[in-house]
């Protein structure tokens, strides 16, 4: 059949989505939230907004904002009450029982006003996911002389009928909570959750008869308290609402976050916190407003990854919440404001190291470990703290400064673990030691050195034992090494001839760092402790090492010990073997801080006894 009498396709049957209202009404309010305490915050946020409303429509009207929260434990209810714009009964219909439909967004389209909260039409229905049973008294500002009466089950369906208007102008809003959120139904508990949600919220907030609101706590950043006081005041008001608003820790210290024109709106404040934090310790805490109402108390990913011992509270307008307005949508606004927080915690870290020195000295003992991994991710920060955070070292902790001062220019790191023979000696030489193997420690000091233009020394490493270990004047003879070998190594050590200070130490035995390493990722045990693309960079990293030598023994040529054990080796003396035994002994008893077996120390003990008999017996074999 040709194309042309083809005949045409049927027209498309085009059907409406079916919604099953009350399996809708069930699941947002049941599962939208995380928490049943959401259903306060979202209705305390509608009379919040009810007030602005009122003000946008009647900007000469005889406004008196206050919430009021009211509970019975009795008969298991609580009621929110509010003095703004109050609903009509068409108004009833269209936005408080239908369902995504909000007066607030319709609002704040035709107005542009950035006071206005809500958003998504849903916060009513949270009160369904407490409550059996909902009611809802209202007389609006546009018609004082009747109110209506609003009262639903479950929110699938509900009644209005006309009551005798109120007082004033507003709405009253009760839950007959379910049984098991009568908790809810608790002053004190209604005080704790309020002054979270309600603390930024320009309305008073009052819960009973208290005669103070619950966010009464003065608000540094608001009502030109930052640029109308001194900045002793102005700190003194900082740490007042920090000490007031942080759970967990006290605060060291705080700063302010502001504006950044074309970057973001967002205003609040950052504090360092007490609380200890280590390389692998989170404790950032940052609370989001949105308009002066609590959105998420988690939003730590807003700040950097390295800042685990900051807290804070910001509020912003251009941030856009998800449905629920527990979280935060990763927008643009959201990634410029993690961006302008980083440099709010850099230049409040640089704004307490210049204007409150004793206070700066606090955090650097609380916190340099963590600073330590801080500096490396901030140029800006690196600088400030160079010279000033703690380095943990062999003569405790000090800064960059001090252990280029005390090694003559140079900066000494250890590469392994505290214990070492490196660090034995440079205890003899009174030169302190980086510890290498804590957080961050050998990073910043490999940039402390390039940036200060000094020479960085890496015990355990190779570069490190060339600097410390010279060649000797002349090497060893064949003969003399193979005896020495045999006489001082045990398995898995090799000799090296050399010369170091002091003099007075005879020996040295550096473990090999790689051979470590490779013994511990061969281990059997291996793949259960350390995950699969870890081991294998770190088996790509050791694979240029047959494992075989495990240390080496450092001989000290400039000792007078080993020259005298030397000489007498030549001549044939009989004591020469039983002085090379005092010296292997001497290297396991050095080596026991570090984990040498036990059955060795004990020979080597039995060794030093033996010795010293046979030295010191009659006619004995005296040097």
């Amino acid at each position: 059949m040709s194309e042309e009498h083809r005949p045409a396709p049927p027209p498309e049957q085009l059907r409406t989505t079916e919604v099953d209202l009350g399996g809708l009404v069930g699941v947002l309010a049941n599962h939208l939230y995380s928490t049943p305490l959401v259903a306060l915050r979202e209705l305390v946020q509608n009379a919040h907004d009810s007030h602005t409303r009122r003000r946008l429509e009647d900007p000469d009207g005889d406004l008196d904002p206050v919430i009021r929260v009211h509970v019975d434990p009795a008969r298991r209810t609580v009621a929110i009450e509010d003095s703004g714009a109050g609903l009509t009964e068409p108004e009833i219909h269209a936005y408080l029982a239908t369902v995504g439909t909000g007066y607030t967004r319709m609002l704040r389209e035709l107005t542009d006003s950035q006071d206005l909260i809500g958003a998504f039409g849903l916060g009513f229905l949270s009160a369904f996911s407490v409550a059996d049973e909902v009611a809802v008294t209202t007389t609006s500002h546009r018609g004082r002389t009747v109110g209506h009466r609003y009262r639903s089950r479950g929110g699938e369906q509900y009644s209005v009928e006309p009551t005798a208007p109120r007082a004033t102008p507003g709405t009253l809003v009760e839950l007959l909570l379910k049984p098991e959120h009568a908790q809810l139904a608790d002053e004190s508990t209604l005080r704790e959750v309020l002054a979270r949600y309600c603390v930024l919220l320009p309305v008073p907030v009052y819960v009973g008869s208290d005669e103070s609101p619950v966010n009464a706590v003065a608000v540094p950043w608001r009502q030109g308290l930052e640029a109308a006081r001194p900045e002793p005041a102005e700190q003194a008001a900082r740490m007042r609402f920090a000490s007031a608003f942080g759970r967990r820790f006290e605060p060291l210290t705080a700063f302010p976050v502001t504006p950044v024109e074309g970057r973001t709106d967002a205003v609040g404040l950052l504090w360092v916190q007490d609380g200890a934090t280590f390389g692998s310790t989170d404790n950032r805490e940052l609370a989001v407003y949105l308009r002066g109402m609590l959105l998420t108390e988690d939003a730590r990913d807003l700040l950097p990854t390295w800042a685990g011992f900051i807290g804070g509270v910001i509020e912003s307008s251009r941030l856009t919440p998800t449905a629920s307005r527990e979280d935060l949508q990763r927008d643009e606004h959201y990634q410029e404001l993690k961006r302008a927080l980083a440099d709010a915690v850099v230049d409040g870290l640089y704004e307490t190291a210049r204007l409150r020195p004793t206070v700066w000295r606090r955090v650097l003992a609380r916190h340099g470990q963590e600073l330590l991994g801080a500096a490396l991710c901030d140029e800006r920060l690196f600088s400030l703290l160079a010279d000033d955070v703690p380095v943990p070292s062999s003569q405790g902790e000090l800064t960059a400064g001090a252990l280029r001062a005390a090694g003559s220019g140079t900066v000494h790191v250890a590469l392994g673990g505290e214990g070492g023979f490196e660090e034995m000696l440079y205890r003899a030489m009174q030169v302190p030691i980086a510890r290498g193997d804590r957080y961050a420690v050998l990073p910043f000091l490999r940039r402390y050195a390039q940036l200060r233009g000094c020479r960085l020394v890496e015990l355990g490493g190779e570069s490190g034992s060339e600097a410390l270990f010279r060649e000797p004047e002349r090497p060893l003879p064949e003969e003399e090494e193979a005896w020495l070998s045999a006489a001082l190594t045990g398995e898995g050590e090799r000799l090296v001839a050399a010369r170091f200070d002091p003099p007075g130490l005879p020996l040295v035995l550096v473990p090999d760092r790689e051979a470590q390493l490779k013994a511990r990722i061969e281990d059997d045990r291996a793949p259960a402790r350390i995950p699969s693309a870890a081991l294998r960079l770190a088996r790509s990293f050791t694979a240029r090492t047959d494992g075989a030598v495990r240390a080496r023994l450092y001989l000290n040529l400039a000792a007078p010990a080993v020259q005298q054990l030397l000489a007498a080796y030549r001549t044939g003396h009989t004591g020469s073997a039983t002085a090379a035994g005092l010296l292997r002994s001497l290297k396991v008893i050095m080596t026991a801080g570090a984990g040498a077996d036990s059955g060795e120390l004990t020979a080597a003990l039995a060794g030093i006894g033996t010795a010293v008999a046979a030295l010191t017996a009659p006619g004995g074999e005296s040097l």
